[in-house]
């Protein structure tokens, strides 16, 4: 097995940096989109311990909006093979001066990678509610190959 292939840390780097944008301004349909659609998916919080991917969705939901701006310090990308990645970051919040720390495992749920040249807007919409439905049905998504299945 090879240990940080550079093109896949490269990749983890990307989607881990979409997810801290995306937990800062509380985007939670993105939030949601990362996290694997499973039962098997586990969040550990501070006050809380999830289990479930639909656990971890209703927690986003009843939490509301929080002020989340951290400072990231120490962030460790490690991947093993194409397929599988941990991600392990020291944090600062800015409002309490607090330190914490955040682990997370991620694994790669589809290789499929899909451009679309669209002719009209009507087609996108179109092409874009069957994507969900596959994505519904196969749980791959086509915007994130990778999941967090460990938080």
């Amino acid at each position: 097995m090879e240990i940080n292939i550079p093109d896949v840390v490269a990749e983890v780097t990307t989607i881990f940096e979409e997810y801290e944008a995306a937990l800062i301004s509380n985007n939670v349909n993105i939030l949601d989109e990362l996290f694997w659609h499973s039962p098997y998916t586990i969040r550990y919080g501070v006050n809380e311990n999830l289990y479930g991917y639909e656990a971890i969705v209703a927690f986003r939901k009843a939490r509301g909006k929080v002020n989340l701006d951290r400072v990231l310090m120490n962030t460790v990308i490690t991947t093993y093979g194409r397929d599988f990645a941990t991600v392990n970051t020291e944090f600062q919040c800015q409002e309490t001066g607090k330190v914490g720390r955040q682990s997370q495992a991620w694994m790669r749920t589809s290789v499929v990678s899909i451009q679309l040249l669209a002719f009209s807007y009507q087609l996108l919409n179109i092409f874009k509610k069957l994507l969900r439905l596959a994505e519904d049905i196969f749980f791959i998504s086509f915007n994130y190959p990778w999941r967090l299945i460990l938080f």
